[in-house]
């Protein structure tokens, strides 16, 4: 028998447990019949620094296994990684790696960040140049530009908000967001990305999707739109931007 109220699907979200977005993100675009299941993964909130970022991401993809173990007994058919920075470490070959690792440990199918991201730049299609806007330190942005390239996209420019903390991303305003958009975008841009998943951005994105013109991806937006429709889960959800309600 199908679960009473997810029907349709049950989801188990991995995410950091210092992470206070993506979670109500997630709910907020959630169809019905749907259900989210979150685990969290033990996150001490570290101070960051460019020479810290990276030591900080390694903690988190220590316990990502821990957090999958523990959202399995809910018996979810599907994982959606709730969490984008490990997913574009080593490339395009990194982010293979992690999936098939995920997916042999659970024995389901998982949405990530990163290949979700790049699932919606394609189809929107015609999409070459990007530019990125991020909560991270530059050596992070250098791993989410190495990824895209991998991809097959040019990275013009790109942004890093430099976050204090973990838990700081989550104090980024949408005012501050909103300049950050406006100092990326370009002629030369076709499209604009946000990574980080702690960052508020799944209806900023929308509303600068008008007001720019072109394609604005927030990566929460992009792995639950993936996560759909690799259930075959069809329905359009407005007010998160075209990717979700088009495609």
């Amino acid at each position: 028998m199908p679960d009473v109220l997810g029907w349709r699907g049950k989801f188990g979200a991995i995410g950091p447990s210092t992470n206070t977005v993506v979670q109500p993100d997630y709910d907020a675009m959630r169809p019905v019949g749907v259900t989210n299941h979150y685990s969290r993964i033990f996150t001490p909130n570290a101070t960051l620094t460019n020479e810290t970022f990276r030591a900080g991401v390694g903690v988190i993809s220590d316990n990502v296994m821990d957090a999958v173990k523990s959202v399995m007994t809910c018996q979810p058919d599907y994982l959606v990684m709730a969490m984008s920075a490990i997913t574009f470490f080593g490339g395009a070959k990194g982010a293979d790696a992690f999936v098939r690792k995920i997916e042999e440990f659970s024995g389901v199918g998982i949405s990530v960040g990163s290949h979700s991201t790049t699932a919606a730049l394609r189809a929107y299609g015609g999409i070459k140049r990007i530019a990125i806007l991020s909560p991270y330190w530059p050596v992070m942005n250098e791993a989410v530009i190495g990824y895209f390239t991998d991809m097959g996209f040019s990275v013009v420019r790109d942004i890093a908000l430099q976050c204090s903390s973990w838990t700081a991303i989550a104090d980024v305003t949408p005012a501050q967001c909103r300049d950050a958009l406006r100092k990326l975008d370009g002629d030369d841009v076709d499209a604009l990305v946000q990574v980080g998943t702690n960052l508020s951005m799944v209806r900023l994105a929308a509303a600068a999707e008008l007001w720019l013109g072109k394609p604005v991806i927030a990566i929460n937006t992009a792995t639950y739109w993936h996560a759909l429709r690799a259930n075959k889960i069809q329905d359009r959800v407005e007010g998160f931007g075209r990717l979700l309600a088009e495609f």
